[in-house]
Order: C-alpha cells, then structure tokens, then sequence
C-alpha cells in the first residue's frame, strides 16, 4: 500500500507542478466577470466528473459568498436526474448536455466541462453547442486532453494517464478558485 501511496502522491505534486496556472487565471477572471454581470455558469461531466461538477456548482453557489451575500448563477448540468434520464432516452445521451444548454443557456454565460478524456460525445456536443450559443467554454482534461483540447475556447489540461488524478485535478482548480473568488468579492464590500 506505501508504495502506491507514494507513486499516487509522487504524480498528483508533478502534473499540479505542470499546471498551466496562466490559464487557471483566465477561468477565475472570467468566473468573476460572469458573477459580476450576473450571467450563468453551467458544468458538466460523465461519471466522477458529473459528482465533480455538482460539488464544484455548490462551491460557486454558496461557497463563495456565504458570509455576505448572494453566489455565482450556476448550474450542473449533471445533478437533474429527470432531465438527463428524459433526453437520455428519448434523444441520446450524447444531447444529455447540449440541449439542456439550448434551453437555459444565452449569450455572455460560461460553461466549464470536466472531463477525463476529453473525447466523450455528449461533452464535445456540449461544446459545441455552447460555442453556438456565445457561451464561453472551459474545459478541465486530463489523459492527452481528447477532442476537447483544441475545442475549448480555454482548455485547461493535465497529461496525466490517470482517471483519479485527472479528476482530482478538476476539484483543486475548483476549490483554488473559489477560494480568489470569496477572497476577491469579500475585499470589495
């Protein structure tokens, strides 16, 4: 067990150390312009990542204003068990994401996709619906970074070939940012 703990341990510090940090800058920037201008953010992600994206929705919606006012609009994508199992069946599961965007989603709103591959269809769908939509898009990726690499408008990636890494990289991003975004909007009332 020690030496898994350590090889895990050993490759969750190198690939943060690999951590495009310009471009995590970027997310917390815009996350906050998005806030500041009351847009919506959305998330979405198939499996851990799905979990991911509604852990990190409530973490910009209470986390960061707890204490003195109001969160950032966001919505997982992944948490409405209806509506996911609704388009799954009766539409395909790869517009699970894009056509909850065509309904809620509008122009000067955000979304940020999880996921481990970057190549699973309903996430490249999503993308590119968003894009449609004048939706900036983000994506957090892992493993080589998929389709999704050169389709985000700000890939964040982490070349690891490791779906638990991969995953726990999405949950530091989100958690670091909330973080600068409570600090950020604390400071300024």
């Amino acid at each position: 067990m020690e030496v898994l703990l350590n090889k895990y341990r050993s490759n969750l510090i190198e690939v943060f150390q690999k951590a495009d940090i310009q471009r995590m800058n970027i997310l917390a920037e815009s996350l906050l312009e998005v806030w500041q201008n009351k847009k919506q953010v959305f998330l979405c992600g198939n499996g851990g990542s799905a979990a991911n994206a509604m852990h990190i929705a409530n973490d910009f919606f209470y986390g960061t204003a707890k204490d003195f006012g109001n969160g950032i609009r966001v919505n997982a994508l992944s948490s409405n068990q209806s509506v996911l199992t609704c388009l799954a069946n009766d539409v395909s599961y790869d517009d699970i994401f894009s056509r909850q965007l065509r309904v809620l989603g509008q122009a000067g709103d955000m979304l940020i996709a999880l996921s481990g591959s970057g190549n699973s269809a309903n996430i490249i769908k999503a993308i590119e619906t968003a894009k449609e939509l004048d939706i900036k898009t983000f994506a957090i990726l892992g493993y080589s970074g998929g389709k999704c690499l050169n389709l985000a408008d700000v890939p964040i990636h982490f070349p690891i070939d490791d779906m638990q890494i991969a995953e726990d990289m999405q949950l530091i991003v989100g958690h670091m940012i909330m973080q600068w975004l409570r600090g950020k909007m604390f400071f300024s009332t």
